[in-house]
């Protein structure tokens, strides 16, 4: 449990300054109305895209022995946490001001997972019956395509719909590398589980990718931590037979709740990476407010800081 509770935390610090940097990347690639090549190779073209792409698929792989050893609501939760370390990772690279509801989302953060790892008990199976494997290959699917036609829609609504689907998305990855057969390397490409994984994580990247672009990071993160976090927690619980400790589960559930609702509280926060340039926009030229974008608000498509 402890291997598992240590990558897992350092897969949180990668996702976390990850964040930081790809939003920072995607916001300076031209805005894209429909998926196609040409986004690819601008979003390629940003360093700090790239660096953040780089720092998710490490966390990705750390997380993947997390989650073969931990229960589904622990590791989702821990990685969903990732905020708090997007947070102090704004504050130090982009000069961002934390205020008292983001230092109350920290503290939440940091005092759920203790808690939840305490009430943590065993993880449950790591097989699951081929229906399981092929509905999580069809989900993925499914949100591949919803992806593709949400791509055409504007505005926050948008970006929350696009956020929610990248969260469903990282979801599927979750559970797929939970009841992966690697027994060989035979089995790894005959199970449905595995292309569920590859869809998964190429729908919820490319979702997340255009939900950064269409509002704030608010809407895109608050509506992907709920289907990333709940929906392979339920799933865990019921299907896969994660449980917490005996006597303890009121710890489990009174620190996954703290945990998730400080993820609540500081999902607002990539909104603060504008703040400086806010105070001072509205008394300078265009001039000065272009000089401004590296600490663009999120939600404003052309990276000037604009206050709504």
């Amino acid at each position: 449990m402890l291997l598992g509770l240590t990558t897992a935390l350092v897969a949180t610090v990668c996702f976390g300054f990850g964040a930081v940097s790809q939003a920072r990347g995607a916001r300076a690639a031209p805005r894209a109305d429909r998926v196609r090549a040409g986004l690819v190779a601008a979003l390629l073209r940003s360093w700090q895209f790239v660096l953040g792409t780089v720092l998710d698929i490490l966390g990705f792989v750390l997380s993947i022995v997390a989650l073969r050893s931990l229960p589904l609501f622990l590791v989702q939760a821990v990685t969903s946490s990732s905020l708090a370390v997007t947070a102090l990772a704004a504050v130090w690279l982009l000069g961002a001001r934390l205020r008292r509801g983001d230092v109350a989302g920290i503290v939440a953060v940091v005092v759920g997972l203790s808690l939840l790892a305490l009430g943590s008990g065993e993880e449950g199976r790591e097989h699951a019956p081929a229906v399981f494997h092929w509905g999580l290959f069809a989900t993925a699917v499914a949100i591949l395509l919803a992806t593709l036609v949400l791509v055409r829609r504007d505005g926050t609504a948008a970006a929350a719909g696009l956020g929610l689907l990248a969260g469903m998305g990282f979801g599927i990855t979750s559970l797929a590398v939970r009841v992966l057969d690697a027994s060989g390397l035979t089995a790894v490409f005959t199970d449905p589980a595995a292309y569920a994984l590859a869809l998964g994580g190429l729908g919820g990247y490319l979702a997340y990718a255009l939900a950064l672009q269409r509002g704030t990071v608010t809407a895109a993160t608050a509506a992907g931590t709920v289907a990333e976090t709940f929906g392979p927690a339920l799933v865990g619980v019921v299907a896969l037979g994660d449980s917490a400790r005996p006597g303890f589960v009121w710890c489990a559930l009174a620190g996954f709740a703290m945990a998730v609702g400080g993820t609540f509280l500081l999902s607002r926060f990539g909104e603060l990476e504008g703040e400086s340039a806010e105070l001072s926009a509205p008394h300078q030229g265009a001039e000065a407010r272009g000089g401004r974008r590296g600490r663009a608000r999120p939600g404003s498509p052309d990276g000037s800081a604009v206050r709504r």
